[in-house]
């Protein structure tokens, strides 16, 4: 039986959503392109995330910090020596691989055309990527891509504090490509070695920390359900002492339950004070702060909420994913019930046919909606039957087609129809485009 993941990359491929990275020539794996559609749909969620963490509060600032950093940066956060993997590695192939992988293959090398069942011990290997910078390739010129975004807010935490003037408590989002040299892919997008993070690392008075930990794992949690996610799919779990970064305080993770299992989807750390004063001792920079009323000074402890764009791209298209039958033609339906947040296009503009009349109608609506604005991506489909393109719709998540027929010609109205519930309404054209903000709103 096919798997809905598989369901999902098919989807993906024929409507545009997600490509194989370099197809055209055997694909590299774990690695994706975005289509069309998808782009539209990974662009809806980051603006969503930015306009409710950035735009609609006043404690937090922006950033966008480079891909590259002084190799200083890496070795005073902890990375160079401490972001790594225990691999084990096949004494008859050579591969490597986490011992997760061993397990998953019963004691078997998990690469192809490989059955050894000999491997040499764990060891640790650095899972930050290398580049050169400059002309000359030597070992002075190596150079890491970011694994996250965070170090650039911490470096840059003096300048944002003189330049944004704000007091504690305060955060700083960002959002932007990081990269991770993981030995363990798969599953479609859930993990691959390049990808996006939405960041926000929130500074808090140390005697506060555990209140705002407290705070941003309820603000996390409900930020994600407001995109129509299933509460049963999520659960929290907290990290043990043991298995926590070497900065954090403590950890908490929003888990989703993806096909094969739960699994993480967001972070949410307490990483105190350490970031702040690493930077501080090895800059020579006093990045403590002054409180007037008591004559003290204290390095602020950091709360961050941490999320991949492509985990919740991910998620929201698995939970949006259904599969119906359609009593009136006994027909199987494929319909991906997104919020209208993100969905990738808002409406359909649909004629009933090819006529030139009707097709110079329908172009007039969708210019006179554009116009207006509000509504995002507006799409004009005339091509192939009308139940075809509805279907179409149905499986890039539109929540809203107007279907535009020869009676419009006549009495100025069109019929809209809701994605859900393929029920259908007719609509004057002087109120359509008030109807459809109405109609987003309450979907």
């Amino acid at each position: 039986m096919e798997s809905i993941i598989d369901k999902l990359t098919s989807l993906s491929k024929r409507r545009g959503f997600i490509f194989q990275n370099s197809e055209i020539y055997g694909g590299l794996a774990s690695t994706w392109d975005y289509g069309p559609i998808g782009a539209e749909l990974k662009k809806n969620i980051k603006d969503y995330w930015w306009n409710h963490y950035v735009h609609m509060r006043d404690d937090i600032v922006a950033l966008d910090s480079s891909i590259l950093s002084l190799n200083k940066v890496w070795e005073t956060s902890g990375h160079v020596q401490n972001f790594s993997d225990p691999l084990i590695e096949c004494k008859d192939c050579n591969a490597r691989f986490r011992s997760d992988a061993l397990e998953i293959s019963k004691g078997v090398c998990p690469t192809l055309k490989c059955s050894n069942t000999s491997f040499d011990d764990p060891r640790e290997f650095n899972m930050m990527f290398k580049t050169n910078i400059g002309p000359v390739v030597s070992d002075s010129s190596e150079i890491y891509l970011r694994p996250e975004t965070a170090q650039g807010i911490f470096v840059n935490f003096e300048n944002i504090i003189n330049t944004s003037r704000k007091k504690i408590p305060f955060g700083v989002a960002q959002i932007g490509k990081v990269f991770r040299n993981e030995i363990t892919t798969g599953n479609f997008i859930f993990r691959t070695r390049e990808f996006e993070m939405m960041e926000i690392e929130y500074f808090v008075k140390p005697q506060d920390s555990e209140k705002y930990y407290k705070e941003w794992i309820n603000n996390s949690m409900e930020f994600i359900l407001s995109l129509n996610i299933d509460k049963s799919n999520l659960r929290l779990r907290e990290h043990e002492q043991e298995d926590l970064s070497h900065y954090s305080k403590g950890t908490t993770d929003i888990e989703y339950k993806f096909p094969w299992s739960w699994a993480e989807l967001q972070g949410i750390a307490n990483r105190g004070s350490f970031d702040l004063d690493s930077h501080s001792k090895s800059a020579s920079k006093n990045f403590s702060i002054f409180e007037e009323p008591t004559k003290t000074r204290y390095t602020p402890y950091v709360i961050e909420p941490s999320i991949g764009v492509d985990r919740l791209l991910l998620i929201t298209l698995l939970d949006a994913y259904n599969e119906e039958k359609v009593e009136s033609n006994n027909e199987t339906r494929t319909v991906l019930k997104l919020s209208p947040k993100i969905s990738p296009v808002k409406v359909a503009i649909l004629p009933l046919s090819k006529d030139q009349k009707l097709s110079e109608l329908s172009k007039k609506i969708q210019r006179d909606l554009l116009s207006k604005g509000d509504l995002g991506k507006i799409e004009y489909d005339e091509t192939q039957s009308i139940g075809r393109r509805y279907r179409r719709q149905d499986e890039i998540g539109t929540p809203l087609c107007i279907t535009i027929d020869f009676d419009s010609l006549e009495d100025n109205k069109v019929t809209i129809r809701n994605r859900d519930t393929m029920l259908q309404e007719r609509v004057n054209l002087d109120s359509l485009h008030s109807t459809l903000i109405k109609e987003i709103k309450d979907y």
